[in-house]
């Protein structure tokens, strides 16, 4: 199993930046595949953004392609959401996710085949 706690979500003004960090713990960072979902209310869960155990591909929603950036840091045990450029629509409860055995690039993007997740932290952007 995994834990995830996600950090660094808050306040800020369109246009601005946030970083957000998920902090993992128990078996091998490395093994799993990390997303990014959020979640505004009164809408489903979304697809953020993804990146392989390696870090070599990462993989965005067309919502935030050029604006968010994915990362993780193996030795660290930590992903990171750096995001930029941020509009009123990205308001939402952002949350990390994790799964070791993600195949193929559709499941990716699929809320239903992660298997670990964070309690969210909010990010709210003021127009």
């Amino acid at each position: 199993q995994v834990q995830l706690v996600e950090s660094g979500g808050g306040l800020v003004q369109s246009g601005g930046s946030l970083r957000l960090s998920c902090a993992a713990s128990g078996r091998t960072f490395s093994y799993y595949t990390m997303g990014w979902f959020r979640q505004a209310p009164g809408k489903e869960r979304e697809f953020v953004a993804a990146i392989r155990g390696s870090g070599a591909y990462k993989y965005y929603a067309d919502s935030v392609k050029n604006r968010f950036t994915i990362s993780r840091d193996n030795a660290k045990n930590t992903l990171y959401l750096q995001m930029n450029s941020l509009k009123p629509e990205d308001t939402a409860v952002y949350y990390c996710a994790a799964d070791s055995k993600i195949s193929t690039t559709d499941q990716i993007m699929a809320v239903y085949v992660y298997d670990y997740w964070g309690q969210g932290t909010q990010v709210t952007v003021s127009s």
